[in-house]
């Protein structure tokens, strides 16, 4: 940013400065709080609403990651039933093969104790398991118990030819996190934006109170000279009753300006969280960077560090995951189930660990459909045309993606320009009113000329303070965009570590 630029922003300070005097007098009790706007965005990234909502949603994919992580590890895991109560009359096999009716009643005990692993490349599931069962006859008057004991069972569930859904969350989950923890940060640029531009909401509203407490002063000022001309028969009446119209303009503008004041002084508050009653004094910002982005280097942060790059990816590896998904389903399938262990029943429990038998079990199921009516087809038809419009949408997207950054980065090369015309229009048309203030109290120009010159000025004074608001939403917009910061030449990050704390 050039020399000029420079001296205008430390004058608006000096101008801001002085305003807030008027405001210290008033009510000496009170204190100023005085935030820049690098401030007002670390306030804005601890506490403001959007703050916490951006933190707890990043939370809530951080612990949905944990959870995918989880179900790869070992889980052990205790089940017990103490006891189980049984009176009733079932059906019992006589040793001639005939069928009667028998009560029964009585009282179950079981235990297990399993460690179980999932098999991720494959979709199965490998356990070791060991189990104690002990059965109280009830009807029995002695109270007899017979013990049943599985010291070690070892067991493999393996589907064939079935849908692995293990495999495409260890594709998918990881971008998702990933994906997530880049939201986070383009979150964050966004309080970024969202408060500077509350920021110099206020600072605009208060530059407009200070221009409308200026015009009622020299309104002020002009109407008393023009009394006496009046009197003196120096000027029309029709003068003096603009001139005291003008007057009362400026002071219906002034009171406006001060709630506009107050609004956007309490929209800050609020945005930022801030309880304190103090009255804010806001120092505005020079240029952070001098010089233009290069286009083609935005583009590529963006490709690279952009949540939405990621999600591009993740939504075409979904559409990829449901297309296998229906190729597999309603489709040939098979499971494989083995166990092995050792098992002693016995009438006392040092029995049942005693001399142990062993258990094998072998089973292998087939689904194989025959008759569907096209209903695996369909599905699997449906899937395909997903995954195509998925790619067709994100082949668009992913040149609406580029035209947004090419976009914003334009934007902000066009900023510096744009911020000194500005500068230099407010300084030309501020000694133009003076000028023409001059030529109107020695009668060289009307009160018309005058009120252009005045108009002029009001609406110069509020494009450089707008135009100096265009250049920081731009920037934060380049940074959020790239997740690059052109200042340091690195790349914006965030330690998430301190958020999961």
């Amino acid at each position: 940013m050039n020399n000029f630029i420079m001296r205008k922003i430390i004058y608006l300070n000096f101008t801001i400065l002085i305003g807030s005097f008027g405001l210290l007098h008033a009510n000496a009790q009170s204190n100023t709080l005085k935030l820049s706007l690098e401030e007002v965005i670390r306030i804005a990234s601890e506490q403001s609403p959007d703050a916490l909502m951006a933190r707890h949603r990043f939370l809530s994919s951080y612990w949905e990651y944990r959870s995918y992580l989880a179900q790869f590890k070992p889980k052990l895991s205790l089940s017990a039933t103490i006891p189980s109560l049984t009176k009733s009359l079932n059906s019992y096999t006589l040793p001639d093969g005939t069928e009667t009716f028998v009560h029964q009643q009585y009282t179950s005990y079981t235990g297990n104790l399993s460690l179980s692993q999932v098999i991720g490349f494959s979709g199965g599931n490998i356990y070791i398991q060991s189990g104690l069962q002990r059965l109280n006859n009830n009807l029995d008057s002695a109270g007899l118990s017979s013990w049943l004991s599985h010291p070690i069972t070892i067991g493999l569930r393996q589907p064939i030819y079935n849908f692995n859904a293990y495999k495409w969350q260890k594709r998918i989950d990881p971008i998702r996190y990933l994906e997530a923890s880049r939201r986070y940060i383009e979150d964050i640029e966004q309080i970024s934006i969202t408060a500077t531009t509350l920021f110099f909401n206020l600072i605009i509203a208060e530059g407009q109170l200070q221009i409308s407490q200026m015009n009622e002063a020299n309104y002020d000022t002009l109407y008393r000279i023009a009394q006496g001309r009046f009197n003196m028969g120096t000027i029309a009446e029709n003068e003096l009753l603009q001139l005291e119209l003008n007057l009362l303009k400026s002071k219906a503008d002034a009171e406006n300006a001060r709630l506009d004041v107050e609004n956007s002084e309490f929209m800050l508050k609020s945005y930022l969280r801030l309880k304190s009653q103090q009255n804010l004094q806001l120092i505005p910002p020079a240029s952070p960077y001098q010089g233009n982005v290069p286009v083609s280097d935005a583009i590529e942060f963006a490709l690279e560090n952009r949540a939405t790059a990621l999600e591009f990816e993740r939504r075409i590896l979904e559409a990829r995951r449901d297309l296998d998904q229906a190729k597999h389903e309603g489709r040939f399938q098979a499971n494989l189930s083995i166990d092995y262990g050792l098992s002693k029943n016995g009438a006392n429990l040092s029995e049942v660990y005693q001399n142990l038998d062993d258990m094998q079990q072998l089973s292998f199921g087939v689904y194989v459909p025959i008759l569907d009516w096209g209903q695996a087809k369909g599905r699997i038809k449906m899937a395909q045309s997903n995954h195509e419009l998925v790619k067709t949408a994100i082949e668009q997207e992913r040149i609406d993606f580029e035209q947004e950054v090419y976009l914003a980065v334009m934007q902000y090369n066009m900023q510096n320009s744009q911020l000194e015309i500005a500068a230099k229009s407010d300084t030309i048309a501020d000694k133009s009113y003076q000028v023409a203030k001059a030529r109107y109290l020695i009668g060289k120009i009307s009160i018309t000329d005058l009120n252009i010159a005045q108009s002029e000025k009001d609406l110069a004074r509020m494009n450089f303070l707008r135009a100096l608001q265009r250049y920081w939403n731009s920037y934060y917009t380049v940074r959020k965009l790239t997740h690059f910061d052109f200042t340091k030449n690195l790349p914006i990050q965030v330690d998430m570590n301190k958020i999961i704390e």
